[in-house]
Order: structure tokens, then sequence, then C-alpha cells
């Protein structure tokens, strides 16, 4: 249990003994003040728990810092700057700094520790491509705690593609795991945790992400992406002198089944693999886009290709850490 959890049952205690000991106090009195007590226990409980209205932050920018990885990261919103941490959903770390948890993640994925974390920095490629865009937050401030000066609080993530955590676990670069809350819109987490459980399943059967790293397949995109959620929050009956919601806002559109007129999102379709020219890229120039549009480089390895440059040649490429005699073959003949 939580220390602030225990803080606040031993006041509740401590009330009770002061209220069976203290003789001299009146007996209506000395029970209100315990009400009074249970009460304002009861509204801050409630508060953490979500119960209180979503504090609604849009126009979010990601901001780059070494410490973000796929589910928490530095976010500016207007003037102020923030740390955010994903509710339900858990990607793998992206170091050894905390090796009981890594283990803890690898097991789930039925993984080594060395993939749990190479599943850990591609998701946090993963966040950062799709933070690249303006997105909001939806949040209660509940604290989520964390290692900075800044305070990290738990939140809902909406990028343009919808919920950014499904859209992880859909990918199989996050599990179900963490602090439960009920999504806007709706009264309880079980309606969300059943579509996480049904997206982690399609990674899974699709063995994509984590549960394909084994096989070479961490870095497929899946068949059937969506469709994800848009969150919206409860809108309470605007009171005298409320300013009317914004139309901006509510005019978020809801997800829908593809139809034959609406074709199927697809996760990098601006540029097809197989439609990559051979001998067209620099190997010492290319963007880390243009080096993922080569079959067999997802972006851990354009990260690691970028960060051991210069290179004399593109023949240089088997000296990059994960580039074995086979994946080499497969790859040069795409660079210059």
């Amino acid at each position: 249990m939580p220390s602030r959890d225990i803080q606040t049952h031993e006041s509740i205690q401590g009330a009770g003994l002061i209220f069976r000991s203290s003789t001299s106090l009146r007996l209506a009195g000395s029970a209100l003040t315990v009400v009074a007590l249970l009460w304002a226990t009861a509204f801050a409980v409630g508060a953490r728990d979500g119960s209180k209205d979503w504090i609604v932050l849009k126009d979010c920018r990601l901001i780059p810092n070494p410490a973000n990885d796929g589910d928490s990261f530095h976010v500016s919103a207007g003037e102020k700057e923030y740390i955010f941490r994903l509710y339900l959903v858990d990607a793998p770390e992206t170091g050894e700094m905390t090796p009981a948890r890594l283990v803890e993640q690898a097991k789930y994925f039925a993984i080594t520790v060395p993939q749990a974390i190479e599943v850990g920095q591609a998701a946090k490629e993963f966040t950062r491509e799709k933070l690249s865009q303006p997105f909001i937050a939806f949040t209660h401030m509940s604290d989520a705690l964390g290692q900075s000066r800044l305070e990290r609080f738990y939140a809902f993530v909406q990028t343009k593609e919808g919920d950014l955590g499904e859209q992880l676990v859909r990918n199989g670069l996050a599990r179900i795991y963490g602090y439960k809350a009920a999504p806007p819109g709706l009264t309880n987490s079980r309606v969300e945790l059943e579509k996480l459980q049904q997206l982690e399943n399609a990674a899974k059967q699709e063995k994509i992400g984590a549960w394909g790293a084994s096989i070479g397949r961490l870095n497929a995109s899946p068949a059937n992406p969506g469709p994800f959620s848009h969150f919206a929050p409860y809108q309470k009956p605007p009171g005298p002198g409320t300013p009317p919601a914004s139309p901006s806002f509510l005019s978020t559109p809801k997800s829908r089944a593809p139809t034959a007129s609406s074709p199927t999102p697809e996760l990098n379709r601006s540029h097809p693999k197989e439609k990559t020219p051979l001998g067209k890229i620099d190997i010492n120039t290319a963007t880390e886009k243009e080096l993922t549009t080569v079959p067999g480089i997802g972006h851990v390895m354009a990260a690691r290709i970028i960060a051991a440059r210069p290179f004399r040649s593109a023949d240089d490429l088997k000296k990059v850490s994960g580039i074995g005699d086979k994946k080499y073959a497969k790859i040069r003949p795409y660079f210059q």
C-alpha cells in the first residue's frame, strides 16, 4: 500500500482514538468531527481514483529528453512543462537501470532481457514518431512518481491516429499493466482493458513487436492497425456564466470500422518498402525515415546506423551491431 494511503488510514484511526478517549468533548461534536474526517478522506481517495473532472490539455508538444521512453515523456502545454506516464500500459525499459523490472517485462513477452531492451527502444522511437505532431493529454494530475525534479502525472494521450496506449499494445510494444483509470467518457476501466486485450491478442497472433522479437519481426507493422479510441471527456451541463465547450475538440471524430470508401489506415504508409529504389541511399546522409524504408531496417537499426557514422562506404554496414551476413546481403543493394 502506498505511504500516503497508510498515512490517511492512520489519521482516521487516530481520530477514532481521540473520539473514544476524549470524554470531555460533547458526543455530537466529536461525531461530526469524525464524519468530516471520513468524508474528506473519501473525497481525496475518490479524486485519485478518477472521480473528478478531466483536465484536457490541447496542442501538446513532445519535448526531446533523454529520459523519454515509450510510456513516459516530457510534454509542453502552453508555457508549462509536464511529465506524463500513460495509464494502463507499460513499455519495456530502454536500459539496465532497473534490472528487476526488465526481467519481469521480458518474462511477460517470453523474450530475453536484451530483446526487451530492444523492444523498449523501439517503443521509445514509436512514441516519438506518433507525438511528432500536436496531441491532446487527458489527466487528473494523479501522481505517477518518478525521479525527475518535475512531478510525473498519469494521462491518456490522444494522437491524430487515436489513443497512444492502444497503438503501443497493437504493435506489440507495450504490455497491459499499470495504474488503472476509466478513460474520458467511460465510467470504469473494464471496457478499455477488454479492448487492450483484443489488441494484444492480435499482436500475439501476428507475432509482431515483442511477440515477434525472437523471430525477427520486431519492426513489422500490424496487418490491421485499428480502430483506435477517440476519447472525449464527460461534459457536465454548463452552469451560469460558463463559456461553451471548444467546438474543435468536441468535433473529434469517433472511430468506426473501415468501409469501401474509407480504407483502413496503415502505419508507416508514406514510404512503402517494396518501392525503395536499389542503390540510391547514401549511407552517411540518409535520414532515419529513409533508412527505415529499406526492408529489414527498423527504427532501432536505423538509429544504430546513424550512431555508427561516418562510414567509408556502405560495405561497413557489417560493423553495425545486429547486422549479420544475411541481413547485410539483404540490405546492401539499397545503398550506394
